[in-house]
């Protein structure tokens, strides 16, 4: 039996170690991203009624977080999205479609709250069946006018965005310090860190560009 619920106290140290196990020399040898999860929870950025865990049979097997962001246009107007992650499913139930169920649930409550749009940072794979799209198709791009083939973008509100283009503001919560991370990790049961072939395929997606907006 497939239940999601938001997520409370007493599942915090599960999901934490969820998040470890999920993402462990996925991008990188090891990972921080149980780190982030624990230290999302204190942001101001963070959004804990879109904090969302689901059950099988009793136990959690996925979880999924939100922050708030900013997009801003040329005339210095904002308009606020939001970004979720990290979005992580217990190995032993990855691709049975799990992750899609959580991600499609909490963005119609994202909706349901007035959000008009998501903005995330991921593999095109893994989102466009989802409706998500790249950033240069909305114009909206990172620092000195970049768009990143990662950066995704998806309406999920009535109202588009309006017509320039818009510079995605994200939360700082996302910069995490290595010796922080480290850190918290000695209080986890520790893993082993390796290199495989899927992290410089995470190197090379996440360093790539698209060379402008799109039609």
């Amino acid at each position: 039996m497939v239940v999601i619920r938001q997520e409370e106290e007493r599942d915090y140290r599960a999901v934490e170690e969820l998040t470890k196990r999920a993402f462990w020399n996925l991008y990188v040898p090891g990972c921080d991203e149980h780190y982030l999860v624990h230290r999302m929870r204190g942001h101001e950025d963070y959004i804990p009624e879109l904090a969302y865990v689901l059950e099988l049979d009793g136990t959690v097997i996925g979880s999924i977080f939100y922050t708030r962001a900013k997009l801003r246009n040329q005339g210095q107007e904002l308009t606020n999205v939001v970004t979720f992650g990290p979005v992580c499913v217990d190995p032993a139930h990855q691709r049975k479609g799990y992750g899609k169920k959580l991600i499609e649930f909490t963005l119609e409550k994202a909706r349901k709250t007035g959000f008009e749009h998501a903005v995330i940072f991921g593999n095109p794979g893994n989102y466009t069946g989802l409706g998500f799209k790249s950033c240069a198709r909305f114009k909206v791009y990172v620092g000195d006018r970049e768009y990143p083939a990662a950066l995704l973008v998806k309406q999920i509100g009535a109202t588009p965005l309006g017509d320039g283009e818009w510079e995605y503001l994200g939360s700082g919560v996302y910069s995490v310090d290595p010796g922080e991370a480290e850190s918290f990790d000695r209080g986890f049961p520790q893993m082993v860190k390796e290199t495989n072939g899927r992290q410089e395929e995470f190197f090379i997606l996440s360093n790539s560009r698209i060379s402008g907006p799109q039609a």
